[in-house]
């Protein structure tokens, strides 16, 4: 059993209103030496499979598919084996 830990985020190029309004709120909230917020998503993902590499290419292809939009979303996948009962 693996675990694939995934972070999907917005590309440099695409604006991120999500993030300007989260930054705008904090500058009010006080955290004036935050300069810039980028949202985005973070997943994890149980893989039941025989090696490393093969949990690393079944969440690739889940991100290529399902989770990251190719057009706008950049991502990144970290697989760790996991213990089955951690799968909750």
């Amino acid at each position: 059993m693996y675990k694939a830990s995934i972070q999907v985020t917005l590309r440099p190029s695409i604006l991120d209103p999500q993030g300007k309004t989260t930054h705008h709120a904090l500058e009010n909230l006080g955290f004036e030496t935050v300069e810039r917020v980028r949202m985005g998503k973070y997943v994890e993902m149980w893989i039941d499979a025989n090696t490393k590499e093969g949990a690393e290419e079944v969440a690739r292809s889940a991100c290529e598919q399902l989770m990251a939009n190719p057009v706008m979303e950049d991502f990144s996948i970290h697989v760790e084996e996991a213990a089955p009962e951690n799968a909750e």
